[in-house]
């Protein structure tokens, strides 16, 4: 087979306006509109990605690919509070629709979370009981970001998705003309199908600022979608084992796949630059802590560890710098 050119993919014609649906939701706990950014916003992969935006109104508009085809799903908090309203549009607005409430935390139960003696642990819990680790129930749309993540900065693995997205990706389905309940936000995209994926050419990965051993594992792993996909309903430790099959998925990227797609609230991001450092300075004063340290302070919470992590990135803290900051690499040079 030669080459495959960007025209030749699937999503570059605009999809016709389809209808929607539409429903109500009340959280058994207060969600105010703190609450909602808190436990949506770490499903977006930089400020500019294709397939999660907040519209001028406060709504977020979300793109996924579901097992039922394209979606987009607009969440915002009904006058007065209290009740989550959400519009669905595409192929897979009801599957969207049905699973609204494990999206926003309700299958995720704080309540045998004990902060213990630890003063900023307890604050933060104080002020942040809204806090919900939600599930997406979707593997390959936090796999691929997370594959995309390892070994590089927050910004190139942004840069990578969002270059994917507006070129391999398809646009989102939208609602009819003005049937829209708000500002309809520009450039909305869903990402590529399984089978997509691995019809990017090399070119357009090295246009992405992606190396070699990251795009194979997306391309393994694409060609397995179908199996890795039921890694969403099982148990953390039958999730790990079937996604680690995938050469090139370790430890690190199955901890930030099932942290957004199973909503594990113990999923620990192990191998990650700077967490063990932000742990170790918040519950320990250490400005310098290694992975084996960053368990050991997270062993009291054992069933929770994720939502402590959660919670001190809340307070947006880092331990000090004694290293130069780590240089992007630009492999569209090599």
């Amino acid at each position: 087979m030669g080459t495959v050119g960007r025209e030749a993919l699937p999503g570059t014609a605009e999809p016709a306006p389809v209808g929607g649906a539409e429903r109500d939701w009340k959280p058994t706990w207060e969600l105010g509109p703190a609450g909602l950014r808190a436990v949506l916003d770490v499903l977006r992969f930089g400020g500019g990605d294709p397939a999660f935006r907040t519209a001028a109104d406060g709504a977020v508009w979300r793109v996924s690919r579901t097992p039922a085809g394209p979606g987009t799903l607009r969440i915002a908090l009904r006058p007065g509070g209290g009740t989550v309203g959400a519009q669905a549009w595409g192929p897979g607005a009801r599957w969207l629709l049905d699973r609204l409430p494990a999206l926003l935390g309700a299958e995720d139960d704080p309540s045998g979370f004990d902060p213990g003696p630890h003063p900023v642990l307890r604050d933060l819990h104080r002020r942040h009981q809204q806090l919900r680790i939600g599930r997406t129930g979707l593997v390959m749309e936090s796999l691929v970001p997370s594959v995309l993540g390892q070994r590089v900065t927050v910004g190139e693995a942004h840069h990578a998705w969002q270059y994917l997205l507006r070129h391999y990706g398809a646009p989102a389905p939208l609602p009819e003309p003005g049937r829209a309940p708000g500002p309809v936000p520009d450039g909305l995209r869903v990402a590529p199908a399984a089978r997509d994926w691995v019809l990017v050419p090399s070119w357009a990965w090295h246009q992405a600022r992606v190396d070699g051993k990251r795009s194979a594992t997306i391309v393994r792993a694409a060609r397995l979608a179908a199996r890795l996909e039921r890694a969403s309903v099982l148990p953390p430790a039958e999730a790990a084992a079937l996604l680690t099959t995938v050469p090139g998925i370790g430890v690190w990227t199955v901890a930030e796949t099932v942290q957004r797609c199973n909503g594990d609230a113990d999923a620990v991001t192990v191998g990650d630059l700077h967490l063990p450092n932000t742990v170790g300075w918040v519950l320990a004063g250490r400005e310098r802590t290694d992975d084996e340290g960053m368990l050991e302070l997270l062993r009291p919470y054992a069933g929770h560890r994720h939502r402590v992590c959660r919670l001190i990135r809340q307070i947006g803290v880092r331990a000090p710098r004694h290293a130069p900051r780590y240089a992007p690499l630009d492999f569209r040079r090599m």
